[in-house]
Parts: C-alpha cells; sequence; structure tokens
C-alpha cells in the first residue's frame, strides 16, 4: 500500500490532495496541528490522521514515528501548509522582519523540518516523492515583467517565501539526485480558499491536480521542476 502524507490537509487544497489521492487507492495521512479539525477532515475521507506542527520539530519527529509505526513507511510527502499575513499597506518598505518571521516560519522552515523528519522513511520507498506547494507568486521571472499579470502583487514576505520554497526544492532534488526519490515545486495557482478570503478564481478541486500528477509520478518524471497544469513555470 502506498502511504502519502499531506500537511495542513484539513481544508483547502490540502483537503483536496488527500482526497484525489485517496480516490487512487493510496493511504493519505491528513496532517493538521488542530487536532478537532484534522481528525474531522480525516474522518469525512476515511484516511488516518496524525497532529503535525510544521513550526515544532518534535511534533515532526513524533509524526514520522507514528508514521512507521502505524503504516510501515511513507512514499509520497506534501508540503501543502502555508501562510501569509495580511497588511493594511502590502509595501516591502511598510513590512517589518517580524511579519517575514511569521510567514518564513511556516512556509520555508515548517517545509524543511517536516521534510528533514520524514526523509529517512521516504528514502526506504522504492518512488518517493516529495511536493512543495509554491506559487506562481514566487517566480522572480514573472515578478520583475512589467508585462506580467503577477507585477502588481509586491507581497514581499510571501512572494519571497514562496522564491525561497523554491531553491529549497532545487536543493533536496539535487541532493537525492542519483536516488529513487523525486521533489518538485507545485503551483496550484490563484484558487479560492481560507488564505485569500476565497477570492480565487480557481477551485481547490483544481488546485489539488498538479499537486496528485507529481506525487504520483512515474520513474522517467523530472525531479527538481517548478510546475503547474500547463507545464514549467520561469524560476
Amino acid at each position: 500500500m502506498t502511504t502519502a502524507l499531506i500537511t495542513g490537509a484539513n481544508k483547502g487544497i490540502g483537503f483536496e490532495i488527500a482526497r484525489r489521492l485517496g480516490e487512487r487507492g493510496i493511504t493519505a495521512i491528513v496532517g493538521a496541528r488542530d487536532e478537532e479539525r484534522g481528525r474531522a477532515a480525516a474522518e469525512r475521507l476515511g484516511q488516518p490522521y496524525v497532529r503535525l506542527d510544521v513550526t515544532d520539530p518534535g511534533s515532526a519527529q513524533d509524526a514520522a514515528k507514528w508514521i512507521e509505526q502505524a503504516h510501515g513507511g511513507l512514499d509520497i510527502l506534501v508540503n501543502n501548509a502555508g501562510i501569509t499575513v495580511w497588511q493594511d499597506d502590502d509595501r516591502p518598505s511598510a513590512t517589518s522582519a517580524d511579519v517575514l518571521r511569521q510567514v518564513y516560519e511556516v512556509n520555508v522552515f515548517g517545509v524543511v523540518t517536516v521534510t528533514n523528519a520524514m526523509l529517512p522513511l521516504l528514502r526506504r520507498s522504492p518512488a518517493g516523492r516529495i511536493v512543495n506547494m509554491s506559487s506562481e507568486l514566487g517566480s522572480i521571472a514573472m515578478a520583475i515583467d512589467p508585462e506580467s499579470p503577477f507585477w502588481p502583487f509586491n507581497l514581499m514576505a510571501y512572494n519571497s517565501s514562496k522564491a525561497a520554497l523554491n531553491m529549497i526544492t532545487v536543493s533536496y532534488a539535487k541532493e537525492l539526485w542519483d536516488t529513487p526519490i523525486k521533489v518538485n515545486a507545485a503551483n496550484p495557482g490563484y484558487c479560492a480558499t481560507d488564505l485569500n478570503g476565497h477570492t480565487g478564481h480557481r477551485t481547490a478541486e483544481q488546485g489539488a491536480e498538479i499537486a496528485v500528477r507529481l506525487a504520483t509520478l512515474d520513474g522517467e518524471g523530472p525531479s527538481g521542476a517548478y510546475l503547474q497544469d500547463e507545464g514549467t513555470l520561469p524560476w
């Protein structure tokens, strides 16, 4: 049985990723910090739940131990948990280092914390897959292009956290290049979720599609790539 862990899977895109993986016969473990919401989501999906606070190394290690004991290993990790901090004035010059720390704690450091905790299990999988949920707003090439539709969205904390996540993706992919593990960054697009007050024009179900595809890549699939439904994005 293939086993996956999806962080932040109690709602939104993470919930849909777990649902779609479950439909493929994969055990999709719902990772969530809030136990009540996490268990409720897992019950709706008919999947297991594990408490996981991505900002707490001890929580990540405990989750890895539980996964090994309960399921024998891990084949897929989807680092989906992410936040932003909304500001009345979102100019970079009005964005404090404290705001960056809050966002990076989940979007960057949390991914490293969970990935490092789960890697010993993933290394034992015959075909490990790591999917990091990025954003088109993390593309430096598009951010600096005045003709890009993303030019107006100069959200320093969130955008730079996703650009950092892209390099983290590449860094893990290089370390694991000669192993069966593939590591990729997924852009779900602008989906209607709690993160943006449900203003996105895409659904969470649509946003989950690219993550599911990368989580279930065959041996010929890419590693160290930045992908969306339509193909590769510029870094």
